[in-house]
């Protein structure tokens, strides 16, 4: 991506490796969204799985 430089490794020294930290909370948050989602759609499952599809099919002509 970039090279490291002295100013960005002197900056990881002072204040630890913040992208690295960013991206290891992301990875959490996201592992318990899924968790939550997937014991949200497994107690509903009548639940449509897109908000743009209807509750109920379309009467036909």
């Amino acid at each position: 991506m970039f090279q490291q430089t002295p100013v960005y490794d002197r900056l990881v020294a002072e204040r630890g490796d913040v992208p690295v930290q960013v991206r290891g909370e992301a990875d959490r948050i996201h592992r318990d969204l899924a968790q939550v989602l997937h014991r949200t759609s497994a107690a509903r499952p009548s639940a449509p799985r897109n908000v743009f599809d209807p509750k109920t099919p379309p009467a036909a002509l």
